[in-house]
């Protein structure tokens, strides 16, 4: 039932968003990844996990606000039964409560599962990508050689504006860049923007 229920939101996200992905210089495989895309629309993970495979979404996770997806049996039900999401408090402020969000998106991956995550930490207006938060260099060092795959999602604000609860169906583009590494001895100023840059550049 709960496999079912899947597909058929996937399906309806996919209808709603009229999303359709396109792999640059990168291949759609079953291979533990961390997904990191730009951050507009309450739909972005939604959209980002429905476009991928049906053996590459099995093995992904969105990180997504606890505080949202825990405000309801239904959006329980949603996050830990379909989406498996990884749950993290996004209002966590001491040095503590960060590291319990690693541990958990961690845990989360175990051996072989991905994440889908949005290191800009809040939604955007669509214009730019905002700087990004730390996560996303932790999560490299902690797994070295780990691929980390730039994602930009075109017109999803548009689709969803902030703000807004009810979708605008419109054509959407979900754009997957070239994987990228950590480096050794990379600081974690120049990891974050260079992979920033890595997803403005899928805009261009």
């Amino acid at each position: 039932m709960t496999q079912f229920v899947a597909s058929l939101l996937a399906w309806v996200a996919r209808l709603i968003s009229g999303a359709n992905a396109l792999w640059i210089d990168c291949q759609p495989v079953p291979r533990q990844r961390i997904y990191f895309g730009n951050h507009t629309s309450h739909m972005d993970f939604v959209v980002l996990w429905s476009v991928l495979p049906d053996d590459v979404r099995a093995q992904t996770r969105p990180v997504a606000a606890e505080e949202y997806w825990s405000s309801s049996k239904l959006r329980k039900y949603l996050a830990a039964q379909v989406f498996r999401a990884v749950l993290v408090d996004r209002q966590s402020s001491t040095v503590e409560q960060r590291r319990d969000q690693m541990d958990r998106m961690l845990a989360g991956m175990g051996k072989d599962q991905s994440l889908i995550i949005f290191p800009e930490g809040t939604r955007g207006s669509g214009d730019e990508v905002q700087p990004f938060k730390s996560g996303l260099y932790h999560l490299a060092k902690a797994k070295p050689g780990l691929e980390m795959v730039p994602v930009y999602l075109e017109n999803l604000n548009r689709v969803l504006p902030k703000g807004e609860y009810l979708p605008v169906p419109l054509l959407s583009r979900v754009y997957f860049g070239a994987p990228l590494q950590l480096q050794e001895g990379e600081a974690k100023g120049e990891f974050l923007e260079r992979a920033r840059q890595a997803l403005i550049g899928l805009a261009d």
